[in-house]
């Protein structure tokens, strides 16, 4: 890459989701020359809820989207882990997870996609450009049967993602013999003072509140699953002995959206002119609730890189390489602790609820230390 005064690189970002408008954000603070590819002919801003761990907050103030995003998000003081009758298994504020890293925060997702949206002129998202091929020297084929070069080309085009296909091989994503469903909901019972609330059934059956503001609820509810299709059936009646709130809510949810839950376990994201982020580099279980927190970091570190390169004169696989040695690490500790989560409240329920009586802070605190360093 060469100094800024002589060449401006030419970006091209694909998919105009969280992780791809965020790193247009950031690479246009860096003075880059960004275009936003996106299949789609309107962008959407459609979607449930997210949850925004505290390293996720910082990375959006990292970003300079802190101002935008958080006037439209809602503060989560505390966890509450619960069994399907809703007694305590274990419970704690968020300050004991996450100390000084800062607030935790939910947010509609159609409220953050707006949010980034706005951070960004309009100009540069091209609507309803599918990429078809993309190779590792930075040259494109669009749906429309035209091609360009790019001095880079940044796969944010998700779980299935283009990109990776074309350029990394065929990594598959590996289902996880977990489905789910997420709407919201609304529920004056519920409330905005409430705190992120999970009740924890047999056979996987996991049930999410978390507030949004006002009486919004986001409702995320997980269970095993044999196939990534959608189970026959209302699949509201495998939740019907959890206690209320559970059965209100899930009466709101006839139309709630439902996905298998996959997993990219792969460290290859940078080849020659092509670099992956977010679900199309790592997609992981939401166990953590890391993944578009990883996605957010993931714009961090690459546009501060490919910043110093084009001011030191570094060139493009350099700074790729400088990127990949940054997040490998970070991302094979949020898969790893994923597992164990899982693999932990697939335990007999009797174990599983003693385990969290007993040490649920303390797993909690382990599994999210070394997040608390920046990224």
């Amino acid at each position: 890459m060469t100094p800024n005064h002589q060449h401006r690189p030419r970006v091209l970002v694909v998919g105009a989701g969280i992780a791809g408008l965020a790193l247009a954000h950031a690479l246009r603070e860096q003075a880059l020359d960004v275009t936003v590819a996106e299949r789609d002919t309107q962008v959407r801003t459609t979607g449930a809820g997210l949850y925004l761990p505290a390293n996720a907050v910082r990375a959006l103030d990292r970003l300079g989207l802190g101002d935008a995003v958080v006037p439209h998000a809602h503060a989560i003081a505390r966890q509450r882990l619960l069994d399907r009758r809703g007694r305590v298994l274990s419970q704690f504020a968020l300050d004991e997870i996450w100390g000084t890293v800062g607030d935790c925060l939910s947010i509609g997702r159609r409220e953050l996609h707006e949010a980034l949206l706005s951070s960004l002129d309009p100009s540069l998202i091209r609507l309803g450009s599918a990429v078809t091929q993309a190779d590792a020297e930075g040259n494109v084929t669009f749906e429309d049967g035209s091609s360009e070069r790019y001095d880079l080309v940044v796969g944010a085009d998700g779980v299935n993602s283009v990109v990776r296909r074309g350029v990394f091989g065929r990594t598959e994503p590996r289902f996880l013999q977990q489905v789910c469903w997420r709407f919201i909901a609304r529920s004056a019972e519920i409330g905005p003072t409430a705190d992120w609330t999970v009740r924890l059934g047999s056979a996987g059956r996991t049930l999410l509140t978390i507030p949004l503001g006002g009486e919004r609820v986001y409702v995320y509810a997980e269970t095993a699953g044999s196939t990534p299709q959608p189970p026959s059936g209302d699949w509201r009646a495998r939740f019907a002995d959890f206690t209320a709130p559970g059965a209100e809510l899930l009466e709101q949810g006839a139309d709630a959206y439902f996905a298998p839950l996959t997993e990219i376990d792969s460290s290859d994201w940078t080849r020659g002119r092509t670099v992956l982020v977010g679900d199309a580099a790592h997609a992981c279980s939401p166990s953590m609730a890391q993944g578009g927190a990883m996605a957010l970091e993931d714009a961090v570190v690459l546009a501060e890189v490919l910043g110093q390169a084009q001011t030191q004169g570094v060139g493009i696989t350099g700074a790729l390489a400088t990127y990949q040695a940054r997040r490998a690490g970070r991302i094979r500790w949020v898969l790893d602790q994923n597992h164990r989560r899982d693999k932990a409240r697939g335990l007999p329920t009797p174990i599983r609820d003693l385990t969290l009586r007993v040490g649920g802070l303390r797993l909690f605190r382990a599994n999210h230390a070394p997040l608390h360093a920046e990224p």
